[in-house]
């Protein structure tokens, strides 16, 4: 990871390396490496006529390499992950679903394509916006408003074809960051491995986009701990190695992830509903357990930090807007649209903490794996390749 940053006596923060090996810079390489002009190729991939890339939701690096029996080939690949170097790649902050697509399908840092947390602030408007849910009235588009890669590389003249479950077809976080090229609906396992075969199989340059979600669900239920957890490891890493296995002439299969999870217990739970003095000043609660947006009501800014601060900073970092903003923790621009979607506080978690809100957010707060933060276990990713 990159530049560290210095708050207080808390640890450093190991910023995401944008613009540099982070997963933003993931797409726009592939199609350069394509032969697409225009695109960056920052992660120095090597040409192909035909690119796979198999986003894993919850795959990250740490709980990679802690399982080996049950991901041997997945784990296999692990000494060649970025484009050889046998490192990962950092997710982007915060280190979470909505976010991270959104860096992966635009190309873009969260400071610019917007999408800034799992919940946050619809500006001016006294309320939240679920980015992964997208509950509500706000059009996608307009709250992001850059074409994705996918659709760059279409217009360009590459085949690009996104092969996933049906149900991802018309999300609006699809429609916001993922657009572009033919979708082919296919269930995971045979129908998704013959259908990304026959799709590398077309006269290049192609470019094809397929997802897996299970991994990451069974993680926030079951957690990564979980017999349930390492069962579905297994599944997959059958499922990528036949997708490998079966792969035509001259292409590439790119495997990454999102972010990657870690367990809370009950007992490293801080309720924020059920605590008057972090409550008090709050106006809205946004992010997630390991990384929140803390929005405060009018002049309240100043004690709300000091009591986040005192009451959390032995396990978080613990920063104003301003602060997150110039530290480079959204990327290195952060545009106007995009700023009072940040929280007025912004809390990442180092330590083994989550901080959950019973009242307000009853389902997420019994989640058992959660992530969001910088920490190596979250915050790191593979790059997996594999080429025939």
């Amino acid at each position: 990871m990159s530049t560290s940053v210095w708050l207080d006596e808390q640890p450093p923060v190991p910023l995401p390396r944008y613009e540099a090996g982070a997963l933003c810079d993931l797409l726009p390489s592939i199609a350069a490496s394509l032969g697409m002009p225009g695109e960056r190729n920052i992660l120095g991939l090597a040409p192909a006529r035909a690119a796979c890339v198999f986003l894993i939701d919850g795959l990250g690096w740490e709980l990679l390499r802690a399982h080996p029996v049950e991901a041997p080939y997945l784990y296999s690949l692990l000494a060649g992950s970025f484009a050889g170097s046998g490192t990962p790649l950092t997710a982007g902050f915060p280190a979470t679903t909505a976010t991270s697509l959104a860096s992966f399908g635009t190309g873009l840092t969260p400071g610019v394509h917007g999408l800034v947390g799992y919940a946050v602030a619809v500006p001016g408007e006294n309320r939240l916006m679920n980015q992964l849910r997208w509950v509500g009235d706000i059009e996608p588009r307009a709250w992001q408003p850059y074409p994705s890669v996918l659709e760059r590389a279409a217009a360009a003249g590459i085949t690009v074809a996104q092969v996933n479950d049906t149900m991802f077809e018309h999300t609006p976080l699809t429609r916001a960051a993922l657009a572009g090229g033919r979708y082919f609906g296919a269930e995971f396992g045979d129908p998704r491995i013959e259908a990304v075969h026959g799709q590398l199989a077309q006269p290049g340059p192609v470019l094809i986009y397929t997802y897996a979600s299970e991994l990451d669900r069974v993680g926030h239920g079951m957690g990564v701990d979980s017999p349930e957890w390492r069962a579905e490891l297994r599944r997959i890493d059958g499922v990528v190695r036949a997708m490998a296995e079966g792969m035509p002439a001259d292409s590439v299969l790119y495997v990454t992830a999102d972010h990657g999870m870690v367990d809370v217990a009950p007992e490293h739970r801080v309720d924020v509903d059920a605590d008057p003095g972090l409550s008090a000043g709050v106006a809205l609660l946004g992010g997630e357990a390991r990384a929140r947006h803390v929005y405060t009501r009018p002049g309240a800014t100043r004690d709300v930090y000091a009591i986040w601060d005192d009451m959390l900073g032995d396990r978080m970092w613990v920063v104003t807007r301003d602060e997150a903003i110039e530290s480079g923790w959204f990327g290195p621009k952060v545009e106007d649209r995009v700023r009072e979607r940040i929280g007025d506080i912004v809390a990442a978690a180092f330590g083994d903490v989550a901080v959950v809100a019973s009242r307000r957010e009853p389902g997420e707060s019994r989640l058992t794996g959660v992530h969001g933060s910088m920490t190596a276990a979250e915050q790191l990713i593979p790059l997996l390749e594999v080429r025939s």
